[in-house]
């Protein structure tokens, strides 16, 4: 049955996505000066200092482990903790430039170098 059919039946589609197994960062990117409206979109802190501000977003695999990057990132810097979602593997902090990038280098250190992951170049905007 293809999307036609679908719609011509009235039937839903269900989509299943699947993580291959690995231990890996896969995103490790840095939004340097993000729009107000980007942070207020994402349901950020709202009294974030727009002027200094920066978002880290990293995505790992096996998905839990983002709570331990979130972990690390905190004690880091002096990071805000925006989102951490274990079942998807998703991690956001906020804070000033430098603090962001403190800690995503943190978070991407350990996780090589003491859980042997394997790393995706950070990256920035």
């Amino acid at each position: 049955m293809d999307y036609q059919d679908i719609q011509a039946t009235g039937s839903k589609m269900r989509i299943i996505q699947e993580i291959v197994p690995g231990k890996q960062i896969t995103l490790a990117h840095v939004i340097a000066n993000p729009d107000p409206s980007l942070l207020t979109k994402l349901g950020l802190n709202p009294d974030t200092d727009y002027k200094k501000a920066a978002i880290g977003i990293i995505t790992l695999s096996p998905s839990e482990t983002a709570i331990i990057a979130g972990d690390i990132a905190l004690k880091t810097s002096g990071v805000e903790l925006g989102f951490v979602d274990r079942f998807s593997g998703t991690l956001i902090v906020t804070g000033t430039l430098s603090e962001v990038e403190a800690s995503l280098k943190a978070v991407m250190d350990y996780i090589g170098e003491k859980l042997n992951f394997s790393l995706c170049e950070i990256t920035r905007t």
